[in-house]
């Protein structure tokens, strides 16, 4: 693999923006995973800047020029300079003076070869300028070419010095390492999972899902599983075989990882689920959505013909329709069908929710007084319209209607 950064590839690098910014700054250089990824070919999404200027230098250089600098993280010396609505985090050259696992206290510097020191891995600790000039202070280029993700320094420092160290390890081999895990970091990284309760549920899923999205993060799993530091971050019994069979299938077919759907392969049951959703405070969206994973909305999805399809994604949605299938595809891999699970995933994605025509002013206008009958009656008749097919006869809806309301008077 040649790396070399061919600036006629790097539409981010020559953006408009990007070079206004750096033309501001005048002293600055790309770092950190937009290099890496340049250097390996991949999307790069994130442009950080490290310079030398104070933060009050970027600010004022950076306003001289029409953009805006937004304080995210002044205490390490970062700002957001906002150009023509894109993002770049800004950075001063600095070396800590003080850690405690979760927090580091630093020092401004000139010096890039200091900052690059104070940085976690070797592939991270790259520079380059607009001219496509390497940097590489930490023999970086060389990990990147062996597929090798090392700690810079001694491993056991950097991991007390920033406990999430420890995830990224696993999340960055997972995403651009090759063979087995550096020994000494695995080493390191067993003798600190006992440190990772100390870390906050955004910073562990943050990096977890990232994990997750990667191609094959099987060998990262096992790594983590092997040496004790999955069970710090997923208490109770894992589906690790599940998890492998759903990853393998993403790998064949050519898909990409829903991090998400993976977790969830990993857990058991509702409780465990509710636990991490807690632990990793997950959105509202995603806690509900790894819940129900577990929640047997959807059983035996292998055996159903379109009509029964169609049913239970009226009441549980595509997405939770979609998890049901991918999980119990990645259960039964001794009886594996590929086609027929691809088929019913199709099924649900080009299905359109039907509108139940039926409101409860038309129960009312039957006689029925506003109140709780009205949700009754309407539950009835949808749950009678969803068994059906949802027909949209109207003369046929209506007589289910009255057939209903005479239900529950006879009830009453």
């Amino acid at each position: 693999m040649a790396l070399e950064l061919n600036l006629a590839d790097q539409v981010w690098l020559n953006a408009a923006e990007t070079r206004a910014v750096m033309d501001a700054l005048q002293d600055a250089r790309f770092v950190g995973g937009c290099v890496r990824n340049a250097l390996l070919g991949l999307k790069v999404d994130d442009i950080d800047i490290a310079t030398p200027l104070t933060p009050d230098e970027v600010k004022t250089r950076v306003e001289a020029n029409g953009m805006r600098a937004v304080a995210t993280g002044l205490e390490h010396g970062t700002l957001t300079v906002i150009c023509n609505s894109r993002p770049f985090e800004v950075t001063t050259l600095r070396r800590d003076v003080s850690t405690d696992g979760r927090r580091a206290s630093v020092a401004f510097t000139k010096d890039w070869a200091e900052d690059a020191a104070r940085r976690d891995f070797s592939n991270n600790a790259l520079y380059a300028d607009t001219a496509g000039r390497l940097f590489d202070y930490q023999n970086g280029i060389e990990d990147l070419k062996a597929g090798r993700v090392r700690f810079i320094g001694d491993a056991n420092v950097r991991i007390a010095e920033d406990h999430l160290r420890v995830l990224r390890l696993f999340r960055i081999h997972a995403w651009y390492g090759r063979g087995p895990i550096d020994p000494i970091a695995l080493q390191a990284c067993a003798a600190a999972r006992g440190l990772l309760s100390n870390l906050s549920g955004e910073r562990i899923q943050r990096e977890m899902l990232k994990l997750l999205t990667a191609a094959d993060p099987i060998p990262a799993l096992r790594a983590m599983h092997e040496i004790g530091v999955l069970a710090a971050l997923i208490a109770g019994t894992l589906g690790l075989s599940r998890f492998e069979t759903l990853c393998a299938n993403d790998i064949v077919l050519g898909w990409g990882g829903d991090g998400l759907l993976r977790l969830g392969s990993l857990i058991s049951d509702q409780s465990q689920a509710r636990a991490v959703a807690t632990r990793w405070r997950l959105s509202n969206f995603d806690r509900e959505r790894l819940i129900g994973m577990h929640g047997g909305q959807v059983q035996a999805v292998g055996s159903l013909d379109l009509a029964d399809v169609e049913k239970i994604l009226y009441r549980v949605g595509e997405v939770s329709f979609c998890d049901a299938v991918r999980l119990r595809w990645a259960e039964q891999v001794d009886d594996c069908k590929p086609q027929a699970w691809i088929t019913m995933l199709g099924l649900a994605r080009q299905w359109r929710r039907p509108q139940f025509p039926i409101s409860g002013t038309d129960i009312m206008d039957k006689g029925v007084q506003h109140g709780p009958q009205v949700g009754q009656i309407l539950a009835r008749v949808e749950a009678w319209w969803i068994d059906n097919g949802f027909p949209s006869d109207m003369n046929m809806l209506t007589r289910q209607v009255d057939a209903v309301i005479a239900s529950l008077k006879a009830e009453t």
